[in-house]
């Protein structure tokens, strides 16, 4: 082994006498490396776009959520609270109530969904952190997404045109029994306090008002809600927690993190990445059939010397090695360089930023070890292939 390590160098090192071989031997290598560099590159923007995308999620989804395993809405107790309260492992928690409310504002109409929650959101989840313009609600008022806020021509505290609520009233009888005078909707006018801005969806889907103002509204009493939000501590043992949590609602309610709570995204995330990386393990594939041909032109460049050690006692399985270990060097070599010169873009892009979405955004990387080991084990993994096929080609014919 250290015969073959030892020549093989050697013939990495060394140039042939014919120029279009060093041609040849220079394009094949460079190719390795814009191959491997274009790899890295292409998974480091999926990575930073991966992110990106689920950094919009993390606005509106806590560490850990319970959601009632019937109906849209359960019951909390009194000793429920404070046993949550005394959970370790929990920094805080947030009860909510969230449904379909109809918005109508100066002849102006908007279906979305109301979500009302206690004075612990912000404490949960960084809601307030995305306000484009304006506060957090007191009571009274609401804030709504900046689509929402467009569609209706809403105002901040403006009290004399206030943005009015309606929910259709709970209850079995039909419209005739109800009578001509009968009041169909729950009716509140509230002020809009503030404005965020996440995303185009999510800014025309909600309203965050007050839970009392929406519990009132869906004529839902004190201790009804449809989700509870929880933020973990440091360094928690999640599993415990959830089984903790789980007992003290005597599992009547499911518990969903934020991958669970947005398992279409994540798979359709994945799915692209891996698509991505299929892709262009493919185009390095085929770019390794030209090495399989130039490791080729330099075994029949180096015939004469492979002969002479043939002479001297070296065995056919000797040579094949020889050229094999030549071969993994060089792709080897090449991936990483390759890497090493996607990482100064990608370093380059998250420290200047010089490629942008738009004038404001720059476009999301993320360099990620994981990636650097996929793609230098998959310049590896291919290396071997090609050089395996390659060196094959030395048998008694060539060396006769």
């Amino acid at each position: 082994m250290n015969f073959s390590l030892y020549i093989a160098k050697r013939y990495v090192r060394s140039k042939s006498k014919q120029t279009a071989v060093n041609i040849i031997n220079a394009v094949t290598f460079w190719v390795i490396v814009i191959g491997a560099a274009a790899l890295f590159i292409v998974l480091s923007g999926f990575a930073g776009l991966k992110d990106f995308s689920l950094s919009y999620t993390n606005s509106f989804d806590p560490d850990l959520k319970g959601l009632p395993k019937i109906g849209k809405s359960f019951s909390i107790t009194e000793s429920q609270k404070e046993a949550l309260k005394n959970l370790k492992g929990i920094v805080a928690f947030s009860k909510e109530l969230e449904d379909r409310v109809y918005l109508s504002h100066k002849q102006k109409d908007h279906i979305a969904f109301i979500k009302g929650v206690d004075t612990n959101y912000t404490q949960v989840i960084g809601m307030d952190s995305t306000l484009y313009l304006g506060d957090w609600f007191n009571e009274q008022q609401v804030v709504t997404g900046i689509g929402i806020a467009n569609l209706l021509g809403l105002n901040i505290n403006s009290y004399r045109s206030p943005l009015e609520l309606l929910v259709p009233k709970p209850g079995t009888k039909s419209l005739t029994q109800q009578g001509p005078n009968a009041k169909f909707f729950n009716t509140f006018p509230v002020v809009l306090s503030g404005v965020y801005a996440v995303e185009a969806e999510l800014d025309n889907k909600y309203v965050f008002a007050d839970l009392s103002l929406v519990q009132a509204l869906l004529e839902k009493d004190s201790t009804q809600i449809s989700g509870i939000n929880f933020k973990y501590s440091k360094n928690v043992d999640v599993s415990q927690v959830r089984n903790d949590i789980q007992k003290i609602f005597n599992d009547d309610i499911v518990l969903k993190d934020r991958r669970e709570l947005n398992s279409t995204l994540y798979k359709m995330l994945n799915t692209e990445n891996l698509a991505t990386y299929l892709i262009f393990t493919l185009v390095l594939i085929i770019a390794l059939f030209n090495v399989v041909g130039a490791f080729i032109m330099m075994i029949l460049d180096q015939q004469g010397n492979s002969k002479t050690l043939y002479s001297l006692g070296a065995t056919i399985k000797e040579l094949r090695r020889i050229y094999f270990i030549q071969g993994i060097i060089v792709t080897f070599f090449g991936g990483f360089i390759g890497v090493f010169i996607g990482s100064l873009l990608i370093w380059s892009q998250v420290a200047f930023e010089w490629l942008k979405i738009s004038p404001t955004i720059p476009y999301p990387v993320a360099y990620q070890w994981i990636n650097v080991l996929i793609v230098l084990g998959t310049i590896a993994v291919l290396g071997i292939i090609a050089s395996k096929i390659a060196s094959s080609r030395i048998n008694k014919g060539l060396l006769s």
